[in-house]
């Protein structure tokens, strides 16, 4: 019984195409994190101007990942990148507490989008290697995670330079679980 509901769970993700947002404020290292997440090693990048679009395939699942420019100018644009959007990745900047507010603010505005209303939400808190950098559990209560109740949501620490927290291997595990569950919207974690 249980091999015939893996093998059912499995068939929803085989050679299927997801496509997954990746946005955040200047900085905070989506582009660093896609590139990982594709060649799984560190890019040296310049600020993104408009979007980056890869397609990355784990295990079968094929995912198209855009890396949206965080730039204030840019974020008005955001939306238009929302159609058939199924996960979105958000990346915060575990250092930049003084925008933080401005993160809120956009995650918010995202998750209120009707193109939106049945994306689950990734949040990788970055930069965990610097010192002085506020922790996953410090973002999700500033942020209010916890009132999230409509959007399967998790939040991460990760180092986008290392790697660590952002394997592209754990993508296809996270985004079957959350499509499986997605309906019950209680599915949320701090780790």
């Amino acid at each position: 019984m249980m091999g015939l509901i893996f093998a059912k769970l499995w068939s929803l993700f085989c050679n299927q195409e997801h496509k997954v947002i990746i946005v955040g404020l200047d900085n905070a290292g989506k582009t660093t994190i896609l590139y990982q997440f594709l060649m799984n090693e560190v890019v040296h990048t310049s600020p993104t101007i408009g979007s980056n679009v890869e397609e990355i395939v784990v295990k079968n699942t094929h995912f198209l990942m855009w890396d949206i420019g965080g730039q204030e100018s840019l974020r008005s644009s955001w939306n238009t990148y929302y159609s058939n959007t199924e996960f979105i990745i958000l990346v915060v900047d575990s250092i930049d507490r003084e925008r933080l507010a401005i993160t809120k603010e956009e995650l918010y505005r995202m998750l209120a989008h009707e193109d939106l209303r049945k994306a689950a939400v990734l949040i990788f808190a970055n930069k965990q290697d610097m010192k002085g950098c506020m922790t996953a559990a410090e973002i999700s209560k500033y942020l209010t995670l916890s009132s999230i109740k409509d959007h399967p949501w998790h939040i991460q620490s990760c180092c986008a330079l290392t790697g660590e927290g952002s394997r592209v291997d754990d993508l296809p595990n996270w985004c079957e679980i959350t499509f499986c569950l997605k309906r019950d919207c209680s599915i949320y974690s701090v780790t």
